[in-house]
């Protein structure tokens, strides 16, 4: 199943992001530190390398990461031209300010009276920008929310007379090219929950926990070589004996199951987890072709 979630309010967004990209300096585009290629807008780098604008990629969310993984991203963006990456946490104190001094060294040759630093942030719904947008300017001006898409508007905030940053709407592409990518991204709630089946996304997570972080399931869920677990569905099964679940008729509740799954994962109540590496997304792009 192809997952597709584009809302009518992010067409304008995304004309009007055109529009300012023109009297933009650097890039700043937030990502998933879980899913760095995945929550990569297609639509913002062609934007930005059409102006030839510097480009900062903010992995955020570093500390629900694993850091050997975010490392690997970080070399890798750090290789193309003209980005610089930084990996953070928005929850940390101190570390949003980060950007700005990233942002500073990709424009040297700005931030004055004369010429300030025009800055625009953007990125997929749900990475934690509105956070980030609230500790650069050290007040609440941006609504934060666990729902995708919570701001709708783009808006100019004065740092100071020698920088300037706009806030975007958390903008999604037409049609997400990968298949895997649409299941990543409602894995970590950066899709509307009307485009997705949770035990759909359950299992693919779970056959990238199976895959990467066997350990972590077995810690959580308490289990042993006694159980036989050869694929996603026998992991869903296993959880839900393990947790106790109530049956339904006799039979296993995969919705209430898989939601556990996911919740667990979101709420970083299983370790710090990538649902990606730089190796296994040119795996899964060379497939694609």
């Amino acid at each position: 199943m192809s997952i597709q979630w584009f809302p009518g309010h992010m067409v304008a967004a995304q004309k009007k992001a055109a529009e300012t990209m023109e009297f933009t300096d650097v890039v700043i585009e937030v990502l998933d530190a879980r899913m760095p290629g995945a929550s990569q807008n297609p639509m913002i780098r062609e934007l930005g390398a059409a102006r030839q604008r510097a480009h900062l990629k903010v992995l955020n969310k570093s500390d629900l990461a694993d850091p050997k993984i975010t490392d690997q991203w970080i070399q890798f963006f750090n290789a193309l031209p003209k980005t610089k990456a930084i990996a953070i946490s928005c929850k940390k104190s101190g570390d949003s300010k980060k950007i700005l001094t990233a942002c500073k060294l990709l424009a040297p040759h700005r931030s004055s009276p004369l010429k300030p630093l025009r800055m625009m942030i953007m990125g997929v719904p749900n990475v934690g920008k509105s956070t980030i947008m609230n500790a650069i300017l050290n007040k609440r001006i941006a609504k934060v929310g666990d729902e995708p898409a919570v701001t709708k508007q783009q808006q100019r905030h004065q740092i100071n007379d020698h920088m300037i940053l706009v806030d975007t709407p958390g903008m999604m592409w037409p049609k997400i090219q990968y298949s895997s990518d649409g299941y990543i991204l409602a894995i970590n709630h950066a899709i509307g929950k009307n485009a997705y089946d949770e035990e759909d996304i359950a299992k693919e997570l779970g056959s990238i926990l199976l895959r990467a972080y066997p350990d972590y399931l077995k810690s959580r869920y308490a289990m042993n070589g006694d159980d036989a677990i050869r694929d996603s569905i026998d992991l869903l099964e296993t959880i839900a004996k393990k947790k106790k679940l109530p049956l339904n008729k006799g039979l296993l509740d995969t919705r209430k199951v898989a939601t556990l799954l996911i919740n667990d994962y979101r709420n970083s109540l299983l370790g710090r987890i990538s649902l990606e590496s730089p190796e296994s997304r040119d795996l899964m792009m060379k497939g694609h072709k």
